[in-house]
């Protein structure tokens, strides 16, 4: 049985959310999303609220009767409020900057990284070591930030890399500890 699945999602104000030909579009004061439905999962809307079901009890089908209702979750989410990470970056002369529409990463490396930033996410400079990804779409947020932290990941000895600003790195003591 899926507990995320039977879950009822309520509909705020301000957002429609509309179903044509299994594809769900969501609309909001910051923008649409739309996301293509499985051919089992049937979508109900009455008055202000969202029920996903299930047509069979196969596993697969119980698997995506959760994601789906988790991902117009996030859809709904990501029209009203938006998502929003936070990276900074750490070690001698690594720096962000933003050139037109490109992301330009200093880590270490003999040249500079740039990275191509995609429509619907906005990448803002907070300094020259921290940096802010938004957008309304969890998973291109989601996926972007996880791609500039790929550039340098960071390393448990000194703490040098690319992070989240929430994340712990478990640091482990050099060659001089035994």
């Amino acid at each position: 049985m899926s507990r995320i699945g039977n879950r009822k999602i309520v509909i705020p104000e301000g957002v429609s959310v509309e179903l044509n030909d299994r594809v769900v579009k969501v609309t909001g004061k910051l923008g649409e999303l739309e996301r293509e439905l499985p051919s089992d999962i049937e979508f109900t809307k009455n008055d202000n609220e969202i029920t996903l079901t299930r047509k069979n009890e196969l596993k697969a089908t119980k698997a995506l009767h959760g994601t789906c209702n988790a991902n117009i979750t996030n859809m709904i989410k990501g029209v009203t409020e938006g998502y929003k990470k936070e990276l900074e970056i750490i070690g001698v002369g690594y720096r962000f900057n933003l050139k037109g529409n490109d992301l330009v990463i200093n880590a270490g490396y003999s040249h500079p990284v740039e990275m191509h930033i995609p429509t619907g996410i906005k990448v803002e400079v907070l300094s020259n070591t921290e940096i802010s990804v938004s957008g309304i779409s969890k998973e291109l947020v989601g996926e972007y930030a996880a791609n500039i932290r790929k550039v340098r990941m960071p390393e448990p000895y000194k703490g040098k890399g690319i992070r989240y600003k929430d994340e712990y790195i478990r640091r482990k003591e050099g060659k001089k500890a035994a």
